[in-house]
């Protein structure tokens, strides 16, 4: 394993140093919890958390900023983050207006953020997020597990939380865009999580797993490497028919790359699915094509659509200014 490391255990700490020291306009960490906080806030508005483990950079922490989150809570890699570090972040970006967890549907992370939500002294919702196709359930979810549709959540969400938006409408509002967002994904290569040293799981020359999860979870079927046409139909398929998007209804379509997969490619994909969606009489309205929920360095990607409304669409596109994700400001 070739890895630009110094010792294991500190990878995860430097990184998040090495991330706010880059972007210290934007943002802070907090040395004991070890999370990071928007420096600049509104005291009066709802406060906006995520977080997971690490890994998946730039989600959670390379999304604090104006326009989407006010804190994000990393664990060590693919390992969930505490109750006392969401507890924490609220006492630090929270107000009277309370604070909207965002979570992915994996066990660990939603145990851990009701345990904070219960220790926290201001009113809190929660959305989680669901929108992976693939399987129903695998080795870390009851149920469909996060994944990239999540970036999709924080910005609309956190427009609306930007705009002053109150709690309640708030967790309404991630509901509706988790319900209108779909994705699935496919695995070239394994990651490897630094701390084991070699790779997750075993795919060989010729193959791919249809379906991954973002920490190397089995998908639907490993099959033979196929053309990217082939391989995108295969996605959307499956996103499409789950979807069900009324034809005439805006969608955001989002290539995602797991880390390891070079842009040329992502925008290969993206050409292909626009060209598929548009043949099966749906309309792409809005676009995002970028590694921004990766896992460590896996090849692949993953195709993520949201189906819009009005609103959804102008809170897309309203003013986000984060270390990962800008425009408009």
């Amino acid at each position: 394993m070739k890895k630009l490391v110094n010792k294991i255990e500190d990878v995860m700490h430097e990184s998040l140093e090495g991330l706010v020291a880059c972007h210290s306009d934007l943002l802070e960490l907090d040395p004991e919890y070890r999370f990071v906080a928007r420096k600049s806030r509104h005291p009066t508005k709802v406060a906006l958390i995520s977080g997971g483990g690490s890994g998946h950079e730039p989600l959670h922490a390379g999304f604090v900023g104006q326009g989407m989150l006010d804190a994000a809570c990393p664990g060590q890699v693919f390992t969930s983050p505490t109750p006392d570090q969401m507890v924490a972040a609220a006492q630090r970006v929270g107000s009277q207006q309370g604070v909207l967890f965002i979570v992915k549907n994996y066990e660990g992370d939603k145990m851990n953020f009701a345990m904070g939500a219960e220790m926290c002294e201001v009113p809190v919702a929660t959305v989680v997020t669901n929108d992976d196709v693939a399987v129903q359930d695998s080795t870390y979810t009851t149920g469909r597990r996060g994944i990239a549709g999540t970036l999709v959540v924080e910005k609309i969400v956190g427009a609306a939380a930007e705009r002053g938006a109150g709690l309640t409408e708030l967790a309404a509002l991630g509901e509706l865009v988790n319900a209108s967002t779909r994705s699935m994904g496919v695995a070239l290569t394994s990651c490897t999580v630094p701390a084991v040293g070699t790779p997750t799981f075993d795919l060989g020359e010729t193959e791919i797993e249809m379906g991954v999860g973002i920490h190397g979870e089995p998908g639907r079927r490993r099959v033979a490497l196929m053309s990217a046409d082939a391989i995108v139909e295969e996605l959307l398929d499956a996103i499409v028919t789950d979807l069900a998007p009324r034809p005439g209804r805006p969608l955001l379509l989002f290539v995602n790359g797991f880390g390891g997969t070079p842009q040329m490619e992502l925008y290969l994909v993206f050409q292909s699915a626009q060209r598929s969606l548009h043949k099966r009489g749906l309309t792409v309205a809005r676009s995002l094509v970028g590694s921004y929920v990766t896992s460590l360095d896996m090849a692949g990607c993953s195709i993520t659509l949201t189906a819009l409304d009005d609103q959804m669409m102008a809170l897309w596109d309203a003013p986000v200014r984060t270390p990962a994700l800008r425009w408009g400001v």
